[in-house]
């Protein structure tokens, strides 16, 4: 019965050091993948086209506000010569201006982050295929983000970004 129990422990033992050699024997790298993404070609046409959206939404509702000052302008001067019926009309209208300008904001904002996603996504997707590709070629078992702000503490192993950069030509 002695021996069963020193040979189960032995197994036990045997079979924790295997698992903590193997452990051991993974390779690790690590790649800035914020810095990857901002210098690939791709976001930079991405980022480009965002902004051009985002003038011609902010020319737009700049418009608008234009007009809107205007008008209530125009109804302020207009305001003695007007009846308190018309006067309350106007300031409802000029109201209602106002909240369709807040909704147009809003609405080009959402369009915006719409539009980065449906850029950003396939950026992404390629970064992504590209360090697993290059971790499988170089036989990295993990390869961690060292973007900065991330959990990344010590960065001594393999740096990928310039192979990763090399696959996805520039």
């Amino acid at each position: 019965m002695r021996n069963v129990k020193k040979i189960a422990v032995a197994l036990v033992l045997f079979v924790a050091a295997t698992g903590f050699v193997n452990a051991q024997q993974s390779k690790v790298a690590h790649i800035n993948v914020q810095q990857l993404l901002a210098e690939m070609p791709e976001m930079k046409a991405a980022q480009s086209e965002l902004k051009k959206l985002e003038e011609t939404y902010t020319a737009d509702i700049k418009g608008s506000m234009t007009e809107f000052q205007n008008k209530a302008t125009q109804y302020r001067n207009e305001s003695t010569s007007k009846t308190r019926e018309e006067n309350e009309k106007r300031a409802l209208e000029l109201q209602e201006i106002q909240q369709n300008i807040q909704n147009a904001e809003q609405a080009a904002m959402q369009q915006l982050q719409q539009k980065q996603q449906e850029l950003f996504a396939p950026i992404s997707d390629k970064a992504k295929a590209a360090i697993e590709k290059v971790a499988a070629a170089q036989g990295f078992d993990y390869v961690m983000d060292a973007s900065p702000g991330l959990t990344l503490i010590v960065a001594k192993g393999k740096d990928l970004l310039p192979a990763v950069k090399q696959e996805l030509g520039f």
